[in-house]
């Protein structure tokens, strides 16, 4: 919480939170309208601090108080809290928390760079964190240098990391292309000349509430006398996308996009097979959807009978056209 203007206010404020059952509270020593330059009000966290049971968390006195490791423990002692939160001092420099003293700030900028390349951080949050750790040297050839860099690569360039930079985007190009290859040689095992495939997704905004290819396809399926569709779903280990393949009067269908649910997988196999066929899959733009119009007269057919006061449970095969038939087993991993 932030504070507001009267001390007493604050303290009932917090005490009505504590009493919602929170475990800890943290506070920041200023009021709204105040910034980072105007002085953390220690006294009213104190105040709070001494008004509830609860851990109490003290936080804005990067700018005040915490210069450095030792300042931690001052500043917890002058608001009487269970702990401090820090936010600027640490973006300064990481290693505030370090009881030895700071790392030199050049050492915590490079590291701080090695892990920025390492896991593809965007080059705009980790040019920001640089110049928050630059702070008053932006204005020298090297803070010029940094504010000006436009890639990952010549920020590291900034601060004679280049070669860095090559051996670690090499390694990743490694590892992408080793990745690729797995993925292709999985696909390769879901290959089968028997299996139908297109390449589409399932988007539920092209299709009316409620109603999806699932739907469709097993209601074609009743019609036509032929078994019910039978899906059978993997999901990939490496980017846990999931691919399906549904069997339709003995013959396959599937998507060759993978996607993120097993769900979606399951509905994209019912797409090819309905477009193969040549059969309504029930889009919006297809115009009257006759599953809405079925669903329409079961609702006033219930109505009806409520009203006089029939028997309002539904027979498990009318119910069955608009239930999908999923399976609750575990999807098998590739």
């Amino acid at each position: 919480v932030c504070l507001i203007p009267q001390v007493e206010d604050t303290v009932n404020l917090v005490k009505r939170i504590e009493k919602t059952g929170i475990a800890a509270i943290a506070v920041h020593g200023r009021k709204k309208e105040e910034r980072p330059q105007h002085p953390v009000h220690c006294d009213v966290i104190k105040a709070i601090s001494e008004a509830v049971s609860i851990p109490v968390i003290a936080n804005g006195g990067s700018h005040d108080f915490i210069k450095e490791y030792a300042d931690i423990e001052t500043f917890q002692k002058a608001t009487a809290a269970s702990s401090v939160m820090i936010a600027r001092a640490a973006m300064w420099n990481p290693s505030i928390f370090r009881k030895e003293g700071f790392c030199p700030l050049k050492d915590v900028m490079q590291d701080y760079i090695k892990y920025a390349v390492r896991y593809d951080n965007h080059y705009t949050n980790t040019k920001y964190c640089l110049c928050q750790m630059l702070r008053e040297q932006l204005e020298t050839t090297q803070g010029k240098k940094l504010h000006a860099a436009q890639t990952t690569q010549e920020i590291c360039e900034v601060f004679e990391m280049g070669d860095f930079y090559e051996e670690a985007t090499a390694i990743f190009e490694a590892k992408k292309t080793s990745l690729e290859t797995t993925m292709h040689d999985e696909d390769d095992q879901m290959e089968d000349p028997d299996v139908i495939k297109m390449a589409v997704r399932f988007d539920k905004r092209e299709y009316p509430p409620q109603i999806t290819p699932k739907m469709y396809l097993l209601e074609w399926c009743r019609k036509e006398k032929h078994p019910q569709p039978v899906y059978e779903t993997v999901q990939r280990p490496l980017d846990r996308l999931f691919c399906s393949v549904v069997t339709v009067a003995e013959r396959k269908y599937r998507s060759t996009l993978w996607d993120k649910s097993k769900k979606l997988a399951e509905q994209a196999a019912a797409i090819v097979c309905l477009r193969t066929l040549g059969v309504p899959e029930g889009k919006l733009c297809e115009g009257e959807n006759h599953l809405i119009n079925k669903r329409k007269r079961g609702d006033q057919e219930r109505l009806i009978s409520r009203d006089h006061g029939e028997d309002l449970a539904e027979p498990s095969h009318k119910k069955a056209n608009f239930i999908e038939e999923t399976s609750d087993m575990n999807v098998p991993k590739m």
